[in-house]
Parts: C-alpha cells; structure tokens; sequence
C-alpha cells in the first residue's frame, strides 16, 4: 500500500537512506525544494495520513514525518533502521506499546506518537543532515 505510493515501478524502492525514486505516472507530486535548495520534500497520502518524504539535492532521504488517523508502515519508511527502532521501541515501554515512543541512536532517531487516529511522528538520520538544517526542519 505505501510502498505502491512511494514507488512508480516495482525495482523502485524508498527508504531512509535509500535514494528518492523519480516517480513516472505517479499521483505524488513533484517535490518542492526547501532551504535554499538544501532539501527536497515530496508529500505522499497513505489511508489519510499525510507522509512528508526529506531529501538531500543528491536525493538521499534523510527524514519522513507523518501525521493521520492511521500509523503508516514504519517498516517500509525505516528500511534497514526498522528493527533497530522496534529494538528500542520495546525496550523503552515494557508493555510492547509502540504507539508512543523515541528511540535516540547515533544512526537514527524516530519519535512516534499520538492517540488513536491522531498518529504523528518523524524519523531521521542526524548524521546525513546537510549543513544548516536541522531536526526542528522537519514537521
């Protein structure tokens, strides 16, 4: 489901630290350029969540934000970061509830959260942040 809006083709795939995929005959639309050209933002809808997709000028993807009634697919959006967030996630609430949580690690940071159908969260890897932005960047 998000992975079909977030690919146009099935070899495409998008992921924290993966690239940006140009999106031929996709209903996404084009991405704006933000802070002077220092990223890209491409907004994508998932059942009524509004994804916002962060990349560099290069198209690496430094950052997603999300906001909606449902949690979108961390897995899809995480990529190879998503068993570490899940890791920390559990440890973090011993109750198993990943609906509110923040992992903080070198490589990555993911806050999610929110009621049930309010979900909001953003994940990025602070290490790929061009110079000058920030994670107060990314809402």
């Amino acid at each position: 489901m998000l992975a079909a809006l977030l690919c146009a083709s099935a070899g495409a795939h998008a992921e924290l630290g993966g690239t940006m995929p140009i999106l031929a005959n996709s209903t996404a639309a084009a991405p704006q350029t933000l802070l002077n050209g220092a990223l890209r933002l491409r907004t994508l809808t998932d059942s009524g969540t509004t994804i916002n997709e962060y990349a560099t000028n290069s198209g690496q993807i430094i950052a997603y934000t999300w906001q909606g009634p449902t949690m979108p697919d961390l897995r899809a959006l995480l990529g190879k970061y998503a068993d570490a967030y899940r890791t920390g996630a559990a440890a973090s609430a011993p109750d198993g509830n990943l609906h509110a949580s923040r992992v903080v690690r070198p490589d990555v940071i993911v806050e999610s959260g929110g009621p049930m159908r309010g979900y909001a969260g953003r994940a990025w890897l602070p290490a790929a942040l061009p110079p000058g932005v920030t994670a107060g960047d990314f809402h």
